[in-house]
């Protein structure tokens, strides 16, 4: 067989695999969305099966037989016989391809079978904890899951922390070592910036963000906006879950989901745009690389960039509202038609510490996602048992953000992360706030009218331009690699404090010299 029928044939058997893969999601998303509450036994089971399945054919001696084509299966380097043959697209298909099947083949099928059922019991126990309030409801399985994911990391192995291990699988290449020192120093500048907002005279109105909204026109200007970043509906859709979140299957099958409450108008909104930014970068995929890791995401901090980045960079810029906001009161004329313009923008980028993460500002967001990986180091690390979570998690609330969770819906029970086995995830978020700010900052430069038809509410040429610059590689180039390659630095904190600075000092008449 040729070089190019291998590949061809190694292609075709990891498409195959993923479909199995996108069954699960579709099954998952349907989970989240539409699924009967008395279906939760038979869902667990028929996604154990499916992930087993997917399991099971991708650490098969096909796939063996065909990547031993070309890699070194102890060392993941590519045969000397190969190396004239293969060009950088396909070595690095099959480097990361390899990265995939050597931590798959460490897994046992039953452990892979065993944690798949568990994290999907385990999500609907959480929602119904949730919504009760009651963290004991939910303690077993929590505890089991903490088992399971310390189990796995050992089957992976490690160096210094089994987090790592856990955290390799969100954000590639990524330690404790190094996201410790950049997150203390993060922590320095936003409590720094933080204590000075605080101490302004300038405090936003929120009350008028609280009014009575419609709630399916709130839906309705969420897809409006969704429609002009240029996110596809004849790929996509949008549904309403308990925790908003993206999937997808293909990028011609690109789903997200919001959540909408009366008196908190914002909440829609805002995770619309965050979630469309996601599902652009699904949708932005090659279709042609579907099913291998060319048609995947880099990072979870690559794509944590996204949704960010419209979230933030754009969505609660000046040029947006300067855009949007006459839209918005033309839809909430008697909440929003006396409003003026500035008192809104400051309204929507109001700072202050708050309880619950996905309502967070972007100044104090962070401070929450660096709580959560406090806290999941030291779970993983055994260092703390489950059941202390709630009364850990309080305290250290308390200390970075000033506040104190009344229960423990809006305290250790609020996020989904978890419950689905998710330990290592928490510090993708604070990654993709960094490379979105990076990304953003090189894209103004690169396009010298973004600001202006941002302000037009022409978002398609910066669609185009995260197409070209991130979307398109897949998995490429490491995470690392593609902020260098864009933006010719490597991952810093600056452009990311130095942007909260400027906005912030503007809004709320902070002194330069004090904040710089």
């Amino acid at each position: 067989m040729t070089t190019a029928a291998s590949l061809d044939s190694l292609k075709s058997k990891l498409r195959e695999i993923h479909h199995l893969h996108d069954a699960a999601a579709v099954l998952s998303w349907d989970q989240e969305t539409y699924m009967p509450a008395g279906s939760g036994g038979i869902r667990a089971e028929q996604l154990a099966t499916l992930q087993t399945l997917a399991h099971n054919q991708f650490v098969s001696p096909e796939v063996e037989s065909l990547l031993g084509t070309f890699i070194d299966l102890d060392t993941g380097s590519i045969l000397p016989n190969q190396e004239t043959t293969l060009d950088d697209t396909a070595q690095a298909l099959l480097r990361e391809t390899w990265r995939d099947f050597s931590r798959a083949r460490k897994l046992p099928s039953a452990f892979v079978n065993k944690l798949e059922r568990e994290c999907s019991l385990a999500q609907q126990i959480w929602q119904e904890a949730r919504k009760t309030n009651d963290f004991q409801r939910f303690l077993p399985n929590l505890e089991r899951l903490v088992r399971l994911k310390q189990q796995e990391a050992e089957y992976l192995g490690y160096i210094e922390s089994p987090y790592n291990a856990l955290l390799d699988t969100f954000e590639p290449g990524s330690t404790v070592a190094q996201l410790r020192p950049l997150f203390a120093e993060l922590r320095t500048h936003l409590i720094r910036l933080l204590g000075q907002i605080r101490n302004s005279p300038v405090q936003p109105n929120t009350n008028l963000l609280t009014q009575s909204f419609d709630t399916s026109k709130q839906v309705d200007f969420g897809r409006l906006v969704l429609k002009q970043m240029g996110y596809n509906f004849q790929r996509g859709r949008l549904d309403l879950s308990a925790h908003p979140f993206t999937t997808a299957f293909h990028p011609t099958d690109a789903r997200v989901t919001t959540r909408v409450f009366e008196h908190d108008m914002p909440s829609c909104l805002f995770s619309c745009i965050h979630e469309g930014g996601h599902g652009l970068y699904e949708q932005g995929l090659s279709p042609q690389q579907y099913g291998t890791p060319l048609g995947e995401a880099i990072s979870l901090g690559i794509h944590e960039s996204q949704s960010r980045l419209w979230e933030n960079s754009v969505g609660r810029s000046q040029a947006f509202w300067k855009y949007y906001y006459p839209k918005l009161q033309e839809t909430f004329p008697e909440q929003l038609g006396a409003v003026q313009a500035d008192e809104f923008y400051l309204a929507i980028n109001q700072v202050v510490p708050s309880l619950i993460r996905v309502e967070a500002d972007e100044l104090t967001y962070n401070l929450h996602i660096m709580v959560r990986f406090e806290i999941e180091l030291e779970v993983i690390e055994g260092r703390v048992e489950v059941d202390e979570l709630p009364e850990i998690w309080n305290a250290k609330i308390q200390e970075y953000l000033g506040v104190t969770p009344s229960n423990d819906a809006e305290g250790v029970l609020q996020d989904v992360h978890w419950s689905f086995g998710a330990f290592g995830y928490f510090p993708t978020y604070t990654l993709g706030n960094l490379y979105a700010a990076m990304l953003f900052q090189q894209a103004k430069k690169d396009m010298a009218d973004l600001e202006q038809n941002i302000g037009q509410g022409n978002f398609l040429p910066l669609k185009s331009w995260l197409n070209d610059h991130v979307h398109k590689w897949g998995r490429q180039y490491s995470a690392s690699d593609l902020i260098q390659r864009v933006t010719g630095q490597a991952l810093t904190s600056e452009p990311f404090v130095k942007d909260l600075e400027e906005k912030f000092s503007n809004l709320y008449q902070l002194s330069t010299e004090n904040s710089s």
